[in-house]
């Protein structure tokens, strides 16, 4: 994705790991392990489906959906629908990531991303 991380981190300290992604003004993406999730919410691990929800990434150009996109499938993920024209008049592609999350990757017209 080319985002700027430290990687896993936190792994000291049990139920601890956790990958952050520094975001815009002081937002960070934050990525637990699913088991570690279970326990600290205190709910059922059930299973899962990657049509549960998708994870949007936006980006400035038709160009950026294309390189992210290749960039994903390079690192183990499986490319679940193609990048496309879309009939809304954007333009994104989906894949799903190694943990089976689904990820849409879309240029939108109407987004300015700076």
């Amino acid at each position: 994705m080319g985002w700027s991380t430290e990687g896993i981190v936190g792994t000291e300290f049990e139920g601890g790991a956790v990958a952050f992604f520094p975001l815009n003004k002081g937002l960070q993406l934050a990525l637990y392990p699913k088991q570690q999730i279970v326990e600290d919410a205190n709910v059922d691990e059930t299973p899962s489906s990657p049509a549960e929800f998708t994870i949007g990434h936006n980006v400035a150009s038709k160009e950026d959906v294309d390189d992210v996109i290749e960039t994903a499938e390079q690192a183990g993920a499986e490319i679940t629908d193609p990048p496309r024209d879309r009939e809304w008049g954007g333009y994104s592609g989906h894949f799903k990531d190694p943990d089976d999350h689904l990820w849409e990757v879309v240029w939108n017209p109407q987004f300015e991303i700076e």
